[in-house]
């Protein structure tokens, strides 16, 4: 039965007892650490693309989408906290509902990190030609900073940084935990600056009317806006280190989402307060989808007057208001922070192919390490492709949606993985129990799938081409090839040479193999 290939739980937890770690992190630390991974890519690059789909309700749908992230991460932290590995949804997966669920979970977040690492490619390209443009006075042809879906020929810019992100990772560099929390402060500072000079400009007016495309619009930017708190289980993962985390836990998840959840709702305000946010419609007065090129004709018709018609809508917001110098600072911020987004995210797709490959889900050519650079090159290259390719053709709002897709469905089987865990192991140790099971994880799922729903039909599709390709792959390759269906039992999570983790290393943490994440 391909449903009773379960990896064994108890595999998994003696490999997460080889590390010991220190519990250190109170409520406070947790809350710094959610605000710290969630804040950033999707504020700056998806303001624009919310404004389109849903005009001032954008503002409900940061609400809608901080609320799933919420009740979903508590359902995550049950399970990082009882399978205290790296791995993911995928590790969780494979523990409690097989290893087909484990595989399409695996082949889902292929989504997650490597159409995500494109869109912010996309966004930092977006910042950094509106920078270059207005610093030095020049116009750069759209055909060559625009994919074919939005009125160019190809991205260069997005195309370069994730090459060089990808001979980054190759030869081995990392940010060290440092790096990175200098880089967070710099996202931090620039969107309090954006707030503190947009908001008191504000005019009620901006806001009507609130819902110019119903609530379905504010449905489909909530699907959208998704992308701008993925980073939050980076606080479930760190129940292991966390002190009293059945208290510290709930305030660290529930505290960062809501404090990112009021930042947000600040700088949609300060969007739609100061130069308005309402949709774009067609010459017949027909609603417009959001990165096509029909948008981007008529934005060169009414001479780019909107928001929805900038690639950086922060720094453009600015510069409309008379702030022109503190704009391009804003850009320069985005340029500066958002290269360190790509990298984390390509750390994570390497992570879960390396893992795959070493269940042997995936050919093991993936998981070679490089002889100098103790990397996993080959892995790493390929993901650097996609994600380059993703980055050079696709508009961003396209990419976060396909992205959120494979994040949707992750956070739904997890959910899932803890309520069927409750029931056929209910007596094992939990560091952390979710609050409320019977309402938290339905509400969960629910949420998850009504924000799945609300994505756009392509996208829809292409996720559903996506799993059909991945169980294709299964029968034909991963089914015969498994290690658990040959009945050998490896628990490969935390080997020595598993690549870093997606999110910079936690207070106290050992990362395997003594490298910084």
């Amino acid at each position: 039965m391909i449903f009773g290939r379960i990896k064994p739980l108890d595999a998994i937890l003696a490999t997460a007892e080889k590390k010991s770690l220190h519990r250190s992190l109170g409520a406070f630390q947790l809350t710094m650490l959610g605000i710290g991974a969630v804040i950033g890519t999707g504020i700056f690059v998806l303001t624009a693309e919310a404004a389109q789909k849903a005009g001032p309700g954008m503002m409900l749908s940061f609400v809608i989408a901080g609320f799933v992230c919420a009740v979903a991460a508590l359902c995550y932290a049950e399970m990082s906290a009882m399978v205290p590995v790296s791995g993911s949804a995928y590790t969780y997966s494979y523990a409690v509902m097989g290893e087909l669920i484990a595989w399409m979970v695996g082949w889902a977040l292929i989504l997650e990190y490597a159409v995500a690492a494109g869109a912010v490619s996309v966004g930092w390209s977006g910042y950094v030609v509106g920078l270059i443009e207005n610093a030095f006075n020049m116009d750069i042809p759209d055909l060559l900073v625009r994919g074919p879906y939005d009125g160019g020929v190809i991205n260069l810019p997005a195309l370069g940084i994730a090459l060089l992100v990808t001979w980054l990772l190759v030869i081995g560099t990392r940010e060290s935990a440092i790096v990175n929390a200098a880089l967070v402060c710099v996202k931090v500072a620039a969107l309090t600056l954006f707030i503190i000079l947009a908001v008191p400009v504000m005019k009620m007016e901006n806001f009507t009317p609130f819902t110019p495309l119903g609530f379905a619009g504010v449905s489909a930017a909530a699907a959208s806006i998704f992308f701008a708190y993925v980073g939050f289980d980076a606080v479930s993962t760190a129940a292991e280190e966390t002190r009293n985390p059945q208290r510290n836990m709930p305030i660290g998840l529930i505290g960062s989402l809501g404090i990112c959840t009021i930042f947000y709702l600040l700088v949609a305000a300060g969007v739609i307060g100061s130069v308005g946010a309402q949709p774009v419609s067609g010459p017949g007065g027909e609603a417009l989808a959001p990165g096509s090129i029909e948008l981007t004709r008529q934005c060169g018709a009414i001479g780019d007057t909107a928001v929805v018609c900038s690639k950086e809508a922060l720094a453009w917001t600015l510069r409309s208001i008379g702030w022109p110098q503190i704009g391009n600072l804003i850009g320069l911020a985005a340029g500066l922070a958002l290269p360190s987004v790509i990298l984390m995210m390509m750390f994570g797709q390497t992570r879960i192919f390396f893992v795959m490959s070493r269940d042997g889900l995936l050919p093991q050519v993936f998981s070679k390490v490089h002889p100098k650079y103790h990397t996993p090159h080959v892995i790493t290259i390929l993901t650097g492709i996609l994600v380059a390719l993703f980055a050079a053709f696709f508009p961003v709002g396209k990419l976060a949606d396909i992205s959120n897709s494979g994040t949707l469905f992750a956070f739904a089987a997890v959910s899932i993985a803890v309520l069927v865990l409750r029931r056929t192991d209910p007596t094992r140790a939990r560091p952390f129990r979710t609050p409320v099971i019977a309402f938290t994880a339905p509400v969960a799922i629910l949420g998850c799938v009504y924000l799945f729903w609300s994505l756009g039909h392509e996208t829809k599709m292409m996720f559903a081409g996506w799993a059909a390709i991945g169980l294709v792959v299964y029968f034909l390759y991963s089914r015969n090839h498994s290690f658990v269906g040959r009945g050998i039992i490896d628990v490969h999570e935390d080997d020595a040479d598993v690549p870093p983790q997606p999110v910079p290393p936690l207070p106290g943490a050992h990362t395997p193999g003594g490298s910084d994440a």
